[in-house]
């Protein structure tokens, strides 16, 4: 069944952050683009020591979407030179409409798409999307009953429900990287040997190679990415991993739309 489009350009979408930045993860590391943030989330990720996904206010505490498609034609007006998107979340597959009208967009202006995903749903868009950056969630991320929240809540037994009811759903993962153009494997390491045996099982099951792996360390502010930093390096000198930072949060810590 074929993917509905966006029909009214002027329509406030479930976007909540638009901005031009430098790409500081994976394989497309350093390149100018576009950041097109949406809203809501099947995940509510929380790392521990590593503290709660870094875009939390699109997940655990989801804000209203406040742009429309129009402003994306906009800023990409604006910044012609830029020839990049990277299409993040929360989980940017829970709008397929709107993911489906993007890959319209960019092949037209000959634009490349990296939607950042957990894998949770496959969409079938009218263009394959020009990179998928696979980010799957392994046990280390689960909340943990009765932490708080990043506004005060309290983490109960809905939320870890939640959390697990989509979590490495492996069909959706497969078809996702057998249908769209290209993808790396981009999992967060916290560390441990627990997590690490995790991330490299999923490798091999889902016959990933080690040059499309990228492993990220555990992070969501400079201190705690920084007594990190060290330990991905030598693990990915000593397994044959790509390593990628998260050079942003590095550069500008906790603040937004970097």
């Amino acid at each position: 069944m074929a993917l509905k489009r966006i029909e009214d350009y002027n329509k406030v979408l479930p976007i909540v952050e638009l901005y031009r930045c430098v790409q500081s993860e994976g394989s497309r590391f350093g390149r100018p683009t576009i950041a097109v943030r949406t809203t809501g989330c099947t995940h509510r990720c929380y790392f521990g020591e590593g503290g709660w996904c870094d875009s939390w206010y699109t997940s655990i505490h989801p804000e209203k979407g406040k742009f429309t498609f129009n402003d994306i034609i906009k800023i990409y007006d604006e910044n012609p030179h830029v020839k990049e998107m990277m299409l993040t979340g929360g989980s940017p597959t829970m709008h397929p409409a709107l993911v489906n009208e993007l890959t319209h967009f960019a092949n037209e202006r000959g634009i490349l798409i990296t939607i950042e995903t957990e894998g949770s749903a496959f969409l079938e868009t009218d263009y394959p999307i020009g990179l998928i950056s696979l980010s799957p969630k392994f046990s280390n991320s689960v909340p943990v009953l009765g932490v708080s929240t990043p506004l005060g809540g309290v983490v109960d037994d809905k939320m870890i429900q939640t959390h697990n009811r989509l979590r490495l759903n492996k069909e959706a993962i497969r078809k996702t990287l057998d249908y769209h153009t290209d993808y790396h494997f981009k999992p967060v390491w916290d560390g441990t040997q627990e997590n690490l045996d995790e991330i490299e099982a999923f490798r091999v099951e889902m016959n990933i190679p080690k040059d499309k792996t990228f492993v990220m360390p555990a992070g969501d502010n400079r201190e705690e990415l920084i007594k990190m930093y060290p330990l991905v390096f030598e693990l990915c000198a000593e397994h044959g991993y790509n390593m990628t930072g998260r050079d942003h949060i590095i550069a500008y810590d906790t603040k937004r739309e970097v």
